[in-house]
């Protein structure tokens, strides 16, 4: 069985050209283009990673979710991902081993993604079976 990676994304382009490559490296991709509409989804679906967006409705919006994410007994152990265009906008970057608690999130992958760089990405922070 293929792992579950659910993209929680506004860009419809980004989140297909993500899809394309995780389907071709094997995983199943569901998606929702914002964060209402993710927290709706996972109470059906139980993907294995999350994909977010860093701005989205908000420009927090990202963080918000990982946060609530975090908080809830039923998601808090999904890995999360976060998809940035901040280091490139601004030239500040994120470090997500410094402290969680402030940063909720595995690991940052920046924008516009390198489709190798997602996949090892994924396959680093998947839980092991």
């Amino acid at each position: 069985m293929s792992k579950k990676i659910m993209i929680i994304d506004d860009d419809i382009d980004l989140v297909e050209a993500m899809r394309i490559t995780l389907e071709s490296a094997g995983f199943d991709v569901i998606d929702a283009q914002d964060g209402s509409r993710g927290l709706t989804i996972l109470k059906t679906e139980q993907p294995d990673l999350l994909i977010l967006d860093v701005m989205m409705d908000s420009q927090d919006e990202g963080f918000q979710l990982a946060y609530q994410l975090r908080a809830s007994e039923n998601t808090r152990d999904i890995p999360i991902l976060m998809v940035t265009a901040v280091g490139a906008q601004t030239g500040f970057s994120f470090d997500s081993s410094k402290d969680e608690s402030f940063l909720p999130v595995d690991e940052f992958i920046e924008k516009p993604v390198n489709p190798q760089a997602l996949i090892d990405a994924v396959k680093r922070n998947l839980p092991i079976v």
